[in-house]
């Protein structure tokens, strides 16, 4: 039989921290939520919530419209 293993919930960790909105200059945190290739990565993965998902993925379009974050790396 298989054991069903513990797994620790994930979280938002912008109402964690009670961000007032998420900034498309910071790319530090922004490349947190993309792959190496520049793919955003999806809640299910991230576990943040629905509305700070939606607001990472428009910062992260922003930034890659001015050069901030690559749309893909080779």
């Amino acid at each position: 039989m298989h054991q069903k293993r513990f797994q620790r919930r994930k979280f938002c960790r912008f109402c964690a921290d009670k961000v007032p909105f998420i900034d498309y200059k910071d790319v530090k945190t922004l490349r947190n939520y993309m792959t190496e290739r520049g793919k955003i990565l999806t809640r299910k993965m991230t576990g943040t919530c629905a509305a700070h998902q939606r607001e990472i993925t428009e910062a992260i379009k922003r930034a890659r419209t001015i050069a901030l974050v690559p749309f893909m790396e080779k």
